[in-house]
């Protein structure tokens, strides 16, 4: 059965152009809420996917999976939220909830997990995403906003924070100085950043050139910062590090990063290049090093994430446009011209 009809902004194509399109929600269910979409943040994974470089797209898509907005209807069984909550929507809408991983609250990692856009819902309904007035979305599957939190910074970390947020949770409370890599300062960087100095660990910012080196000394509060093409700054840098949370979301050397971790040191991949990283085996045999992968985080964490940021005061980077600059906030993103994420005044744009 079908609802509400909507206007939000999708690609036709490969080309990843956006504009508007029109197009019906399904109806309410019992444990659904409805939610006017406000504010919407932007990633790599967006682009991606809008120029079918990851998982076959089907389209129109509509995309957007970092959405905050307002709750405007309850489905009859609803406990969890009240007309006129502020929540968020991530990554995924729902999953098979008997597998192992949901009933372990890592339903992110569930084989029938649903997308927010270009997955197929259970009715057999293509999802679409948040870059719309309008969403509907299983209660279990939106978290609540913090009131200290506004919703244009809490929108990146629906999906860029509890990115990094997530594999950085076993490194909380340690007894001893935990020596952290982040390597790529961009939208899930800068948050990996202000997330692992939060924890109290020591930071180093990777990366490629010295062009950031300010911003994350001076704004994002790290301890040091190498650039990856300086063979003696690399060289120093050797075997000192516990972990390094790679958030490049493109091709890369993986091998000159593995010599900066510590014996059984781990690289955490949570940026998805489009193609096959390389390494040989003995850069990882010699010091018993881990390359391991992480995938935005379960609802728990999602709300852990929003109640962190909350709590430590902390601030998200970003840059607020409006839906008819976003086909060139794409353009921009896409040459890293973004310090560090858009995000999408919805309320304030006209979408038709």
């Amino acid at each position: 059965m079908e609802g509400r009809r909507v206007v939000g902004w999708a690609a036709r194509d490969a080309s990843g152009i956006l504009s508007p399109y029109s197009f019906t929600l399904r109806k309410t269910g019992s444990e659904d809420v409805l939610i006017k979409v406000l504010y919407r943040g932007m990633d790599h994974t967006d682009l991606h996917q809008m120029r079918d470089e990851l998982h076959p797209t089907n389209y129109p898509l509509v995309p957007g999976h970092e959405v905050v907005g307002e709750v405007v209807e309850l489905g009859s069984e609803v406990k969890k939220y009240r007309v006129g909550d502020m929540v968020g929507v991530g990554c995924i809408v729902g999953s098979c909830g008997s597998c192992l991983c949901c009933d372990s609250n890592k339903e992110q990692y569930c084989n029938s997990r649903i997308f927010t856009y270009n997955g197929i819902y259970k009715d057999g309904r293509p999802t679409q995403g948040g870059f719309s007035s309008h969403m509907v979305v299983h209660q279990k599957f939106a978290v609540r906003i913090p009131e200290k939190l506004s919703p244009e910074q809490a929108a990146p970390l629906l999906c860029a924070g509890v990115t990094a947020f997530s594999p950085l949770r076993e490194f909380m409370g340690s007894d001893k100085v935990v020596n952290a890599g982040i390597l790529g300062l961009g939208g899930v960087g800068h948050l990996g950043v202000k997330i692992a100095k939060a924890m109290g660990h020591h930071v180093t910012v990777i990366s490629t050139s010295d062009k950031k080196r300010e911003e994350a000394l001076q704004h994002l509060g790290a301890d040091a910062f190498i650039v990856s093409s300086n063979a003696a700054q690399m060289e120093e840098a050797a075997n000192t590090m516990d972990y390094i949370l790679d958030t490049v979301p493109a091709f890369h050397p993986v091998p000159s990063y593995l010599s900066l971790l510590k014996f059984d040191g781990k690289l955490i991949l949570v940026g998805a290049s489009p193609k096959p990283l390389e390494f040989n085996a003995s850069h990882i045999i010699l010091g018993k090093k881990t390359i391991t992968g992480s995938f935005i985080g379960s609802m728990e964490e999602t709300q852990e994430i929003l109640d962190f940021w909350a709590e430590k005061n902390l601030t998200s980077m970003v840059e607020v446009v409006e839906m008819d600059y976003v086909n060139k906030a794409f353009e921009r993103m896409q040459r890293n011209d973004v310090r560090y994420r858009f995000v999408l005044d919805v309320a304030r744009s006209n979408l038709e």
